[in-house]
């Protein structure tokens, strides 16, 4: 399939984008800052033993969902095509559920379609039972070249909101430096691939990432010059991303076994269709998910929205001025958020989506901002893709000419930004797929933090200089 075939889809259906603490009539109820998670227990499909074995408003089939218009493609599958959005929500939420689990208590932000499409760039170069893993934890469903033409295509979409968002107006909060010819509404996409220039790379796996991915080849000197390599990929995402995600790969993160780096860069910038008035703003309780209160700048708004309400859980769609794209919030009963999010899954969410209808919405919503960073390493690990990290095992020789062996992905980097406020929405992730070779040297830790001995020594006479224990910390002086 050549890239001028790519389809382009309507997405109906509204993916979750973020979540936010909220009030309901019952009082001060409060969240933390996160939303849903992964699938409800396949022996407990309703979710109704997590809710305490009452019978819930969840307790029926879902829709279907997403809904995704025809397209013009005579060899993508509209039914399979669907199952793959619905999978790369289904994702998400095990993604957020693995993650949540490093610090239940904080606040979490994160692009799941940019980890998807990074390391679906690596997927393609997987074989065998490393890319069997890698399909199954990422919910690949479509297989070959179907998947990445859907990736593709989600591209070409994504690219088609950004054009309409030409039509939107500039929104008065923008910087009056700005350029005047900024976008109300900006929403892009970038992908690239960063190889050793001594390294036999497959073309047809480059080309590959180029027709569907748009990922332009990047020649680098990883072995000599790791560190300006490292410099060159952070400057090209920070380009990408409105300068939001800086420095995506820390030092050290790259070196001599280095071989590849897979990248996705997502910046989205938007103006509410229905503005919150300023004015409004006033410090009011928040409880977060430990009990515990404290002001946040609350916004305020009665607006007509798109609303649901099951089981006392409440989802409210605010959609964006672009008029195509929408943050999804979902507040669930108080007291009952944990609980809720065990159970949360992608049939839920299409409920619930379902239910909502136009009403009259008093809605009160924090302003926030987050900021996340972190490997996904043991992430995807605990999720049982375990191959592609192994060195010894791992497969990706389908990136490689005549069958070449031993190389794994070494580190998964991931950084995210979102601020939410009165007028609209900036966010922005990236996300580092480093695969390297066990072509070189061992990797190993060493933390002296302990007794140790040391000396200074002429090389070439190998003749010891100095000599030296250290035993006592508290007597040791830096200058």
């Amino acid at each position: 399939m050549t890239p001028d075939r790519r389809s382009l889809l309507a997405l109906t259906g509204a993916l979750l984008a973020s979540a936010a603490g909220c009030t309901s009539d019952g009082g001060n109820g409060g969240t933390d800052d996160t939303d849903g998670i992964d699938d409800a227990d396949p022996a407990d499909p309703d979710g109704t033993e997590a809710d305490g074995g009452d019978e819930s408003e969840f307790d029926r089939e879902a829709p279907e969902f997403p809904e995704i218009d025809p397209v013009t493609d005579p060899d993508l599958e509209i039914d399979a095509l669907a199952e793959q959005v619905r999978a790369n929500v289904a994702f998400s939420l095990e993604a957020l559920a693995q993650l949540r689990t490093n610090e239940p208590d904080d606040n979490l932000f994160f692009s799941p379609y940019s980890i998807s499409v990074a390391l679906a760039m690596t997927y393609a170069g997987a074989r065998g039972e490393t890319a069997e893993e890698m399909a199954d934890v990422l919910r690949y469903d479509l297989e070959g070249e179907n998947l990445h033409a859907a990736f593709g295509a989600l591209e070409a979409e994504f690219e088609r909101r950004n054009e309409d968002g030409e039509e939107v107006e500039t929104p008065e909060w923008m910087d009056e430096n700005e350029d005047e010819d900024d976008l109300g509404f900006q929403l892009s996409s970038a992908n690239a691939v960063w190889t050793e220039k001594t390294y036999p790379f497959d073309d047809d796996y480059l080309e590959l990432l180029e027709a569907y991915y748009g990922a332009g080849e990047h020649l680098v000197d990883f072995v000599e010059s790791p560190d300006e390599a490292r410099r060159e990929i952070n400057e090209w995402v920070e380009e990408r991303t409105n300068d939001r995600i800086e420095d995506l790969l820390p030092e050290d993160s790259i070196d001599p076994a280095t071989r590849m780096v897979l990248t996705n860069a997502v910046y989205f910038l938007a103006a509410w269709e229905y503005e919150f008035d300023q004015a409004g703003t006033q410090p009011k309780p928040f409880a977060s998910l430990d009990g515990t209160e404290s002001d946040v700048q609350m916004m305020s708004q009665v607006e007509e929205f798109r609303y649901a309400e099951l089981d006392g859980h409440q989802l409210v769609e605010l959609p964006y001025a672009n008029g195509e794209t929408s943050m999804i919030v979902v507040c669930p009963a108080e007291g009952e958020f944990e609980s809720f999010e065990e159970s949360f899954s992608v049939d839920r969410l299409a409920i619930m989506l379902e239910e909502a209808s136009r009403a009259r919405v008093d809605l009160e919503l924090p302003k926030f901002g987050i900021e996340s960073e972190f490997s996904l390493v043991d992430t995807m690990q605990q999720l049982g893709m375990e191959q592609a990290f192994d060195g010894g095992r791992a497969d990706f020789s389908g990136m490689l000419e005549d069958d070449g062996e031993g190389l794994f992905i070494g580190e998964i980097r991931h950084q995210s930004f979102v601020e939410v406020d009165e007028e609209g929405t900036e966010a922005a992730a990236a996300t580092a797929v480093v695969v390297e070779t066990d072509e070189g040297p061992e990797r190993v830790e060493m933390t002296v933090d302990r007794p140790f001995l040391f000396y200074i020594r002429d090389r070439p006479t190998e003749t010891p200089l100095f000599v030296g224990r250290v035993v006592d910390g508290e007597a040791l002086e830096t200058g």
